[in-house]
């Protein structure tokens, strides 16, 4: 009995992030490709059964969380700073991930984003791990491609 050709699923590790106009790349960890909908609850007075009605409500994203190794690269905490002082810099962005070979396989892509948070690395003198931050971009809508 012959069988199809095995499809094995796509690693984990292999990705990187491309933000418009920000050339870094290499992340160690990215989270938050989610989106829900809370459904509505409702009934009209007149409805014979004892059941509610659920209607779509509002969707919802979540942030998108970058972590990464420091180094001297400044592209995005520039980017941050701007938020802090009041200056939104709105960019839209994608999480590609990447097959053995480094050749694309799938894209999230996400608009309007915008660094909403940043969490500086945990610092231990008697460690051997390297210094991670972390950062946050909200943003309002993810399509795959």
């Amino acid at each position: 009995m012959t069988v199809g050709a095995r499809k094995d699923p796509l690693k984990a590790y292999n990705f990187l992030v491309e933000i418009e106009g920000i050339n870094r790349a290499g992340f160690r960890e990215c989270s938050g490709l989610d989106s829900a909908q809370d459904p509505i609850e409702y009934r009209e007075g007149n409805e014979k059964y004892l059941t509610v009605r659920k209607l779509p409500g509002l969707v919802k994203y979540s942030n998108i969380v970058l972590k990464y190794g420091i180094t001297d690269d400044q592209e995005l905490w520039d980017w941050r700073t701007k938020a802090v002082e009041g200056e939104v810099e709105r960019k839209n962005g994608s999480i590609v991930l990447l097959d053995d070979q480094g050749q694309e396989k799938m894209r999230w892509n996400f608009r309007e984003g915008w660094l909403a948070k940043w969490t500086g690395a945990s610092f231990n003198a008697t460690g051997n791990e390297v210094a991670i931050e972390t950062l946050e971009i909200a943003h309002e809508g993810i399509s795959k491609d």
